[in-house]
């Protein structure tokens, strides 16, 4: 992947951009309005840079970012699995569909980092996985997805049961996303009244769960400390190789 963002010619991806674009892949294409015309000719060239570039760069960025921030002592999240790309509807107002039975490139960067230590769900309905439930709620999605065709050992932790995609009260969705395979949930309004419906309702943390819980915990403690070992040997070698050249000046 080349240290480079490009800009396309047109609304259209050309064979030789097409071309040069798989022999020398840059790290990302920035859209301007030369390349918008009608919300279908943007689609399809979305659809062509997709073919052209690799759904791997993606991954590859993800991971380099998640191990910064492990290194920091940040525990990084994943999100939103098995993939939100494809979402033409803002899951904060409303519950997004995507019909696409092909989700192979969607699941493919949460694959190639699925030994990180956390990853939050989508609320999305894939009718091709479940016609029913949103990821979210799917015990069919989780189970054979998410923890079996991606591969995720770690803490899955819902994402706010307070968005409009979902319906129902507080407890009553704490309680379908924890039965459904999450191991936490996420709600976020602060309004006290909810909050307590939720807490109320909500089951203890189970013994598996915790367990992740402690994983996630002991890697980006052992992460920090890895990069603080070579902070302070740095800052080790800085200070002696000042103590020599304070030495070359005297002499």
């Amino acid at each position: 992947m080349k240290a480079a963002i490009i800009g396309l010619a047109g609304p259209e991806l050309g064979a030789e951009e097409a071309a040069l674009l798989r022999r020398a892949p840059p790290a990302g294409v920035i859209l301007f309005a030369r390349n918008v015309t009608t919300p279908a000719a943007l689609s399809r060239l979305i659809d062509d840079l997709r073919a052209s570039l690799p759904a791997e760069a993606v991954a590859v960025l993800g991971a380099a970012l998640a191990s910064g921030l492990l290194a920091a002592g940040v525990q990084p999240v994943m999100k939103h699995i098995p993939g939100h790309g494809r979402a033409e509807a803002d899951s904060h107002l409303t519950l997004p569909v995507v019909a696409s039975s092909d989700l192979a490139a969607d699941v493919a960067p949460f694959a190639a980092n699925a030994a990180l230590p956390w990853a939050m769900t989508a609320h999305i309905l894939y009718p091709a996985l479940d016609p029913a439930r949103p990821a979210t709620l799917s015990p069919t999605i989780i189970r054979d997805v998410i923890r079996g065709a991606i591969g995720f050992a770690g803490v899955l932790v819902s994402d706010d049961l307070a968005m409009r995609a979902l319906t129902g009260a507080p407890g009553e969705l704490a309680v379908a996303a924890l039965d459904a395979g999450c191991d936490l949930v996420l709600h976020c309004t602060g309004v006290l009244a909810e909050t307590a419906s939720l807490l109320d309702a909500c089951p203890a943390i189970t013994a598996a769960a915790g367990e992740r819980l402690a994983a996630g915990r002991a890697a980006a403690a052992g992460r920090h400390e890895r990069r603080a070992r070579d902070d302070r040997a740095v800052a080790g070698h800085v200070h002696e190789r000042a103590r020599y050249l304070d030495r070359q000046c005297l002499d």
